[in-house]
Parts: C-alpha cells; structure tokens; sequence
C-alpha cells in the first residue's frame, strides 16, 4: 500500500478526512488497483465489525429500582449452618480463641519438655534406660552384648 493511503487510512476508513485529502486518496485509488483491493478487503472486515457495536444504552423501565429494593427487602435471612450450633456470635468466638490458646500453651509445654539428643541416643543410654534385671547372670550379660551390637538408631 501507497503512503498516500497508509497515511490517511484510518480517517478514510472511517470517513473523517479532509475534502482536499478525501478526493487525494480516492485519486490514488481510482489510478491503483493494489491499494483500491486492499481497502475494499478492509472496509470489508471493517463492516463485519459493525455487527458487534454496542446497542444504545438502555435505561431501565421507572420504578425498576423500587421494585428490586423491595423484593430484596422482603427476602429474610437464611441462618447458615455455623449459626445453627452458635449461641451467640460471639460466644463462638471467644471459645475458637480460648481453643487456640489453650494449644497454643500446651503446644509450648512439650516442646520445651522435649529431651534433645544432638547426636542421637547411644546404645548405652539406650540400655541405661530399659530395666535391668534384679539378678546378675552371664546370659544376661550376653544379651546386653548382642543388644549394644545390633542397635542401630
């Protein structure tokens, strides 16, 4: 396409230009079949277009907000499925917080009850911990033997 067209192609399209540039593009484009094609293609698409322009804009009929306003208001609330076990509103929330806070503290109390081995239990802690027996025999002392050995943490 010609810069006689390109540069006006917009306002020509849209049928805003100039008289003078007007009748410049339309001699342009009675001499050139090229740039007469590609405008007819264009003002083609530019028709299909068309269809999907917005309608006017519509106003609604008189006492359509009155009508909506009342019907909303006539409407009563439907208790939800949470309110249908509260109280009170209130009460709920007051018992989720003391919920919380009550796990919270014992959440803290066995965390730092927590016995904190850094490199992990030795077989001997291990067997410090289990009940000896109340008798000292050489089976028994074969048994710590093998239990020390095959540990494994």
């Amino acid at each position: 396409m010609h810069a006689v067209v390109m540069d006006s192609l917009e306002e020509f399209l849209a049928g805003t230009l100039k008289p003078e540039v007007q009748r410049d593009v339309e001699a342009h484009l009675s001499t050139c079949g090229l740039c007469r094609e590609e405008v007819a293609a264009m003002q083609e698409i530019s028709s299909c277009f068309r269809v999907f322009e917005a309608p006017e804009a519509l106003e609604p009929a008189p006492g359509f907000y009155a009508q909506v306003k009342r019907r909303v208001g006539d409407r009563h609330a439907v208790p939800s499925f949470a309110g249908f076990f509260a109280l009170d509103f209130a009460f709920g929330r007051r018992l989720v917080f003391a919920s919380l806070i009550t796990l919270a503290i014992l959440g803290s109390y066995l965390v730092s009850t927590e016995t904190d081995y850094p490199t992990g239990l030795s077989p001997a802690a291990v067997m410090a911990q289990q009940d000896s027996p109340a008798f000292d025999s050489a089976r028994g002392q074969d048994n710590m033997l093998v239990t020390m050995t095959t540990y494994e943490p």
